[in-house]
């Protein structure tokens, strides 16, 4: 991991989107097989989500079911 990704990670000097964020963990989670780090990801996901309101976290949910990958 580069000092790159570690800023973005601790969301230093990025706009924090915890709406985006919570949709991409949803994402990872539905993509990635059980096991550990599949539980880090659902871990993750959840801290995200003690810092929305119950409307955010159903706002992310819904981007997350409708989001296609790009062609």
């Amino acid at each position: 991991m580069n000092i790159d990704h570690i800023v973005l990670w601790v969301g230093e000097g990025v706009p924090q989107d915890y709406v985006q964020a919570h949709m991409w963990y949803n994402l990872a989670t539905s993509r990635h097989p059980a096991g550990n780090s599949r539980d880090q990801v659902v871990k993750n996901r959840d801290i995200i989500a003690k810092r929305m309101t119950p409307a955010d976290v159903s706002k992310a949910q819904k981007l997350a079911r409708e989001w296609k990958p790009k062609k």
